[in-house]
């Protein structure tokens, strides 16, 4: 895999990806300006964005019937840091949607204050680090990450977009109080799909028909988005994603990190993470066994 510097940049202690995020661009988002209408998705990489990204869209435009059913995920719910289709963000209705990977303190500063609402899922790090892995094949961008244990190496180390995960979701806990924000866990998602759809719909003041949760449920399943080039970002331009090499949306499991690391890598990467892991204030249940 090339070195961190070859294709990262480093803008106040989190790196981007060079050719799709500028750090003027950057500097421009700390004025960005917030409605309180608008609803932000943060998630560390690989961590159930696109999944929820999906979900929220399903809930604020009821499952698509309003003209939204053939206009593609990353248009519904742009991304605030990656202008894919240089779309106009001043501009654009209420309510706005959009999905970021940013850590607390690069999002807009109008963000701190409630006005709107922020949507943070997180995810078993280990499964997201497994799950960029195979993304990295993907993105045109990222070069290939031959070797699993200088990629993991570069995880532990911070030197992959967003950052560190534990700087990352550590930074939004500590500061949860400045922002008007819901936690959610990929598993939790996987485990119980109904109740965390109901838990952000009660969170964003939003009531729905029993039959609208259902279909919304349905339609965010994981068969269902993974035969659905709008979900899958296979409309994405090729030469961003090459969709010949495998699908965005591979699995969408949990523990597939067991398939892929060793026992020593897995004792590496707790020696590096538990104890930062376990002061944090969540109770993380990473297996589909385990009571939630």
């Amino acid at each position: 895999m090339a070195s961190s510097e070859e294709y990262l940049f480093e803008y106040k202690g989190c790196y981007f990806i060079k050719t799709l995020i500028t750090p003027e661009y950057l500097d421009t988002l700390e004025d960005f300006e917030i409605r309180e209408s608008d609803v932000f998705l943060v998630t560390y990489p690989k961590s159930g964005t696109v999944w929820t990204q999906n979900i929220l869209s399903l809930i604020y435009h009821e499952g698509h019937q309003n003209g939204t059913e053939e206009a593609d995920l990353i248009d519904r719910v742009p991304w605030l840091e990656c202008k894919f289709r240089n779309v106009d963000y001043a501009t654009r209705t209420s309510p706005r949607l959009f999905a970021t990977h940013l850590p607390y303190y690069l999002v807009p500063k109008g963000l701190r204050n409630g006005r709107a609402k922020v949507i943070y899922v997180a995810r078993n790090p280990k499964d997201a680090l497994v799950s960029y892995y195979h993304y990295s094949k993907l993105n045109i961008y990222i070069k290939d990450a031959q070797d699993f244990d200088i990629l993991m190496e570069s995880f532990l180390a911070g030197k992959v977009p967003a950052g560190l995960w534990l700087d990352h979701i550590d930074g939004w806990s500590t500061h949860r109080d400045n922002f008007n924000i819901l936690f959610l866990t990929y598993e939790e998602m996987k485990k119980d799909l109904r109740s965390s759809v109901l838990k952000i719909c009660n969170f964003l003041g939003k009531s729905l028909p029993e039959t609208k949760v259902d279909d919304i449920v349905d339609k965010a399943s994981f068969d269902k988005m993974r035969v659905d080039p709008r979900t899958n970002y296979e409309t994405i331009a090729p030469d961003i994603l090459d969709n010949t090499k495998g699908h965005f949306l591979r699995k969408g499991t949990i523990g597939d990190w067991k398939n892929i690391m060793t026992v020593a890598q897995s004792e590496r990467f707790d020696s590096i993470f538990k104890e930062r892991m376990e002061k944090l204030p969540f109770k993380f249940c990473w297996d589909i066994k385990d009571e939630l």
